[in-house]
């Protein structure tokens, strides 16, 4: 077993608003933690998903990315989602083609199916997402109802890994207390 377990990667872009919301929650880990616990990584990994990719080379057996996320709630809104994957195989050329041409790979479904594509997806694969109100507008600063809700996000996040570190060994199925507070 690896002695790096959990990797937590904020995602977004601190110039467009509540995009840096993943960004935003990392960094309070960083400072509160100040050494994160062991077996923890954290990361600020902005728009660079392929960092996230090539530190999961490193071997893990859980991922936690945090991010913006769009699904029609109010801003503000916490969603904890176990992502469905695709499989890079099943693609056509063209499809193949124009995600490999990508050298970001800002988005966490990217992440997702490039670490599948190169089997260095963990088994525990979570988005911890945070609707967000204003993505679009080129400014710094979550907005009111995004800020309020990184503590609640720092709190899940706190509370996750804790539970993942308790276990032996991480599978795909873990179950986690499912008490919601505030997450959809």
């Amino acid at each position: 077993m690896s002695s790096k377990r959990v990797l937590i990667a904020g995602m977004g872009s601190v110039i467009r608003q509540d995009d840096g919301f993943g960004v935003a929650v990392v960094q309070r880990l960083m400072a509160e933690w100040q050494v994160p616990p062991r077996g923890v990584t954290l990361m600020d990994a902005g728009t660079g998903g392929i960092a996230v990719v090539q530190e999961l080379l490193d071997g893990y057996e859980a991922l936690i990315v945090i991010d913006a996320v769009r699904r029609g709630g109010e801003p503000g809104t916490l969603y904890l989602l176990e992502p469905e994957i695709d499989n890079l195989d099943e693609w056509t050329d063209a499809e193949r083609r124009a995600f490999l041409a990508d050298t970001h790979y800002a988005e966490p479904w990217k992440i997702f199916v490039l670490a599948r594509a190169l089997g260095v997806l963990p088994p525990f694969v979570r988005l911890l997402g945070c609707e967000p109100a204003e993505v679009d507008e080129a400014s710094i600063g979550l907005t009111e109802r995004v800020a309020q809700a990184v503590d609640l996000a720092v709190e899940r996040v706190r509370r996750l890994v804790e539970e993942l570190l308790e276990r032996e060994h991480v599978s795909s199925r873990a179950t986690l207390s499912t008490a919601t507070d505030g997450i959809e």
